[in-house]
């Protein structure tokens, strides 16, 4: 007997199962991956435990299924442009997008602060809360089941990302293009930082030998050097 938390008339059980094309079988498993952790301090139900556990579960799945997916589909590829592809599109900028689509920003459980602050709009959490999908998912349905989510709204995204190059590390191709001419790799520094813990943004520079060669802007330091990386590879074809 399934038991039916007051969370869930909240949550729209039905309205989450639509949309993502499935029904589940126990709808706790559902409900606990909408569960964000910060909403524990003010539940009143104290039986509710959070989605990381889940979020652990589907890290592991999405990883290894798409993995699988990228090994079959692409069997020409090497190993270091499979690696390329996975990074791409089971990072955090990746998975939020999806999660927007979806909406499930909208049927997370969050503390007043969190909600305050934008946490239905959070890239992190939204991909946390995507991952844990995928671990309920996996939990209740099975792997059939994960496949096809993924494959409805996960790798129909890979030719998108391969044309427009989504997979490439800006930052080793633009090293291995400094170190053919300097012995020093490129260094980065954040030259700006702004805006409030849940949303900043970081303005970085990469320098070769004490010089800039470029700038990038991110809502994280890696995502900020990346566009600081492809700005130099991009505009600085010889480097002298």
């Amino acid at each position: 007997m399934v038991i039916k938390h007051q969370f869930q008339d909240k949550m729209n059980i039905s309205k989450v199962e639509k949309k993502i094309g499935i029904s589940f079988k126990d709808k706790n498993i559902l409900e606990n991956a909408f569960i964000h952790r910060s909403y524990l301090n003010e539940a009143r139900e104290k039986s509710l435990n959070s989605n990381e556990r889940l979020e652990f579960l589907g890290d592991a799945v999405v990883s290894f299924m798409v993995s699988q997916h990228l090994f079959t589909s692409f069997p020409e590829l090497p190993e270091g442009k499979l690696t390329n592809l996975r990074s791409a599109m089971v990072k955090t900028k990746t998975l939020a997008t999806i999660a927007k689509a979806l909406d499930l920003g909208s049927h997370l459980s969050l503390s007043r602060g969190e909600e305050d602050g934008g946490g239905r709009q959070n890239p992190s959490i939204l991909c946390d809360c995507f991952e844990a999908l995928v671990g309920a998912i996996f939990l209740d349905s099975g792997v059939v089941a994960v496949k096809k989510f993924l494959s409805n709204h996960l790798f129909i995204l890979v030719p998108e990302i391969i044309k427009n190059r989504l997979y490439q590390d800006y930052k080793s191709d633009f090293q291995e293009k400094v170190q053919e001419k300097h012995k020093e790799p490129p260094t980065y520094k954040v030259l700006k930082e702004e805006g409030p813990d849940h949303d900043k943004r970081f303005l970085v520079g990469v320098f070769v030998e004490g010089k800039k060669m470029g700038e990038g802007e991110g809502k994280s330091k890696q995502e900020a050097e990346q566009k600081a990386a492809k700005t130099a590879f991009t505009n600085h074809e010889k480097i002298s």
